[in-house]
């Protein structure tokens, strides 16, 4: 079975209340130059590379003139009168990148028009590929319906409270209780999960269609039942550093992050045999059991080394099985049975822990980095209060990748704050270091076991061997027929 990865999709809200609006959003998505007719202010990106295509996909009922991104944006500003509107949403995914740029297409149309385009609402995306291994597409969506001529309406309306016989309820003033619905269901928190989901559920077929073995789930490791530490996304500017061979923090941290799913996917493999070996042992009548004694001479037989190395060799090897027989008092299958059942139980609660330290770890990293970012370009953000409005747009543009990357740990931080986190990288950073130390000693308690379960599958191995010499005697003496 191929390996399935985690895929991070992220949802957002382009807000007024932000600074943000949907025509500098399409400008910047789409790589071109438009005009908010809202504020009257100018964005162009047209020199803004990797952007590999960009479409408008409209549904039935939409004014034809939507096509044009301008006007479809520009009706969106125009219709929202207030400082705090919610302008647009946004959905970023990453694309396989082992498949062409014509499937990634396809797979993005399928996806936008089974999805949301079908359901009412308006999408624009633009697919973004610099080449340095990070394909993705960028989907706005509209938020407000479109009435069945084209035209935009309500968001919400007045619905009437009723009380246990349908009839409406007094508010004591002359009218009635009541309260505002939204008319459409595209702001369930269910649709989140759902559209992640579909996702997935696409970018599986395309990659099946293609011949592919890949494949992705919207789940996090944790909820698809993987005991696997998930790798931190690179971003393009790392993933380009490693790529010339400049190697980066993120790039270190996936390294660890690897090398420990390795060990322990190694380790649970070595369980799993010896656990199986041993408990068909103790299931065999009591003559038939393989003696432990027995196969320790036996094995010291068969591996009768020649050169001298090899003889170092196994002398260590032999020495480390005694040990570890000795210590833990084991004289019998049965006995040896049960130690490994209980290193199975060990090994769980070992993984249990390093893995969690690993993706804590992860979160705290991303929040101290976030908080770094925010400082980092700070600067840059209070510059541009300073600016003059008429070159203002200009600031911008040049700064661009800066704002855009302080308006990003801006708003992480925020929705840390509005979820009762407090941010305090100092005691972050004292977290991490903590828990860094406690996963290096369980990883070494790992790496022991690893060269315990080593040592006794010498002895299983000597087995398998006994049992085919065995087994070749016995063809040996058949008669001829």
């Amino acid at each position: 079975m191929f390996p399935i990865d985690f895929c991070h999709i992220p949802v957002s809200i382009i807000k007024r209340s932000a600074g943000r609006s949907a025509v500098a959003a399409a400008a910047y998505r789409s790589g071109t130059k438009l005009t908010n007719e809202w504020d009257g202010m100018t964005h162009d990106y047209t020199r803004k590379g990797g952007i590999v295509h960009a479409e408008i996909i409209l549904p039935a009922h939409a004014p034809p003139e939507f096509a044009d991104r301008s006007i479809l944006w520009n009706s969106v500003e125009q219709i929202e009168k207030a400082r705090d509107s919610q302008l647009a949403r946004e959905i970023e995914a990453a694309l396989p990148r082992e498949l062409s740029g014509e499937q990634q297409l396809a797979l993005v149309r399928a996806y936008v028009k089974d999805n949301f385009v079908d359901k009412g609402m308006c999408a624009d995306f633009a697919i973004h590929d610099k080449g340095t291994g990070n394909p993705h597409v960028h989907i706005m969506l509209t938020v407000r319906p479109l009435k069945e001529n084209g035209a935009w309406g309500a968001k919400c309306r007045k619905a009437y409270d009723l009380d246990e016989n349908g009839q409406r309820i007094p508010d004591g003033k002359g009218g009635w209780k009541n309260h505002r619905e939204d008319t459409t269901d595209w702001n369930d928190k269910g649709n989140v999960e759902i559209w992640r989901a579909a996702w997935a559920a696409c970018t599986n077929r395309a990659l099946e269609s293609a011949g592919r073995p890949e494949r992705i789930d919207h789940r996090s490791y944790r909820r698809q039942g993987i005991d696997k530490i998930p790798s931190v996304h690179l971003g393009p500017a790392a993933s380009q550093m490693e790529k010339r061979g400049i190697r980066t923090d993120k790039g270190e941290v996936n390294r660890q992050i690897a090398a420990d799913n390795k060990l322990l996917k190694e380790i649970k493999a070595r369980i799993t045999r010896l656990y199986r070996w041993s408990k068909a042992e103790t299931e065999k009548p009591q003559t038939q059991q393989s003696s432990l004694t027995a196969l320790w001479e036996a094995q010291q037989q068969l591996d009768a080394p020649r050169t001298r190395t090899g003889k170092i060799r196994a002398l260590q090897e032999s020495a480390a099985l005694f040990s570890f027989l000795q210590a833990n008092g084991i004289q019998s299958m049965q006995q040896l049975h049960e130690k490994i059942t209980d290193m199975n139980s060990r090994y769980y609660d070992l993984r249990g822990k390093i893995v969690k330290a690993e993706r804590r770890i992860t979160t705290l990293t991303e929040r101290r980095e976030m908080w770094e970012q925010y400082n980092q370009y700070k600067s840059i953000h209070k510059q541009l209060a300073k600016v003059k409005p008429e070159k203002r747009e200009q600031f911008e543009q040049r700064h661009s990748r800066e704002l855009i990357l302080y308006d990003a740990a801006t708003r992480y931080l925020k929705d840390l704050k509005d979820n009762g986190e407090a941010i305090t990288p100092k005691t972050w950073q004292l977290e991490i270091d903590q828990l860094a130390a406690g996963k290096q000693t369980d990883t070494l308690a790992m790496k022991s076991m690893r060269e315990d379960l080593k040592a006794v599958e010498r002895l299983r191995k000597t087995a398998e061997q006994l049992s085919r010499q065995e087994r070749d005697k016995s063809h040996d003496r058949e008669p001829e027929r």
